[in-house]
């Protein structure tokens, strides 16, 4: 199953499940979806519920929250989330904060989905990752999938949660393909928001990633598996709320951790878990410091070279591994 796939069924179960939920963005009707992965919803719901919008983000999120406060469960695709820069008002004042200044009264049940992070050759201004950025917001819950399992039972579960949930997707993923369990067939497939996975079990180090960093995190592993090197690889899932209990489990047994994201280095997801584990206790479990591996600090280059530079690859994760282990070259 691929992510495109596993997006497109999540909001068709949904929609049949809840009349209230509807579709909103650019193109996602009658074109299917910049990505298709709206494809054929509109033939299936019609355009009152499946509905192209003009090229506005800020009033169409704006019209996606007035919905949501009025009741409905909208959910609003950006084509990619360095758009929703013109929306940001929106998401952070209008959506997650309405439910605290009304005194718990008011919710907003609205998704806003779409492709985040850097994809390949779309230079500086549609590569950026939004996922620290979000993640400071309170009020909002905001969740990076990295499988089709991921991308199905988190999308479900978002758009029945009664807040806010930014829904950062990658481009790269789209058309990747995944193992699709039995469980994850199932119209009532859910997946809980706020709980991190453990992709590959592992006793020497611990790699953190979320979205396509947890592809390349586990690539690294397998390669340093050659080298009797056991890592263990949990993909976030969610980065607001954070589980730190499930990367906490970890760094207690294996003593180590690197952390992995395409996002800048300053101020980043990987900062946050950083800090979250060194001013708690495990701080006292660690034998090696905590590193972090994020896209470089420069505005993302359009020339390929530079752009693959730019960003983790598998090597550059197993180097990261191996120095925490005092076993770099």
């Amino acid at each position: 199953m691929t992510c495109r796939d596993a997006l497109n069924q999540a909001m068709e179960e949904e929609m049949l499940r809840d009349q209230k939920v509807f579709i909103m963005g650019e193109e996602v009707a009658r074109y299917n979806g910049a990505y298709k992965v709206t494809k054929g919803l509109m033939d299936k719901f019609g355009e009152d519920r499946v509905m192209d919008t003009p090229i506005t983000e800020m009033g169409f999120a704006g019209l996606a929250v007035g919905a949501a406060l009025a009741g409905l469960r909208p959910v609003c695709e950006f084509m990619t989330f360095n758009f929703a820069m013109q929306a940001i008002d929106q998401i952070v004042n209008s959506a997650g904060k309405t439910h605290y200044m009304s005194g718990g009264e008011v919710h907003c049940p609205v998704v806003f989905r779409g492709p985040n992070g850097a994809a390949s050759g779309v230079a500086a201004q549609h590569s950026q990752d939004y996922s620290a950025w979000y993640g400071s917001v309170p009020g909002l819950k905001v969740v990076s999938p990295y499988s089709a399992e991921d991308c199905k039972g988190l999308l479900k579960a978002a758009i029945r949660d009664p807040n806010p949930v930014v829904f950062l997707e990658n481009e790269m993923l789209y058309g990747h393909t995944f193992p699709w369990s039995q469980a994850a067939q199932a119209d009532d497939f859910l997946l809980p928001i706020g709980k991190a996975k453990v992709e590959k079990e592992g006793s020497d180090v611990t790699i953190v990633a979320h979205s396509i960093m947890v592809d390349r995190s586990l690539d690294a592993a397998a390669e340093l598996e050659k080298e009797g090197i056991s890592a263990e690889v949990i993909n976030l899932r969610s980065i607001r709320p954070l589980d730190i209990d499930t990367i906490l489990k970890s760094v207690k047994k294996t003593n180590r951790l690197v952390t992995v994201e395409g996002g800048f280095p300053a101020f980043g997801v990987g900062s946050e878990i950083c800090a979250q584990i060194v001013e708690g206790e495990g701080f006292d479990y660690l034998d090696a410091p905590v590193e972090r591996l994020t896209g470089a600090d420069v505005p993302t280059p359009y020339a390929a070279p530079l752009e693959a530079l730019a960003f983790p690859d598998a090597p550059l994760i197993s180097k990261a591994a191996k120095r925490a282990l005092y076993r770099a070259q």
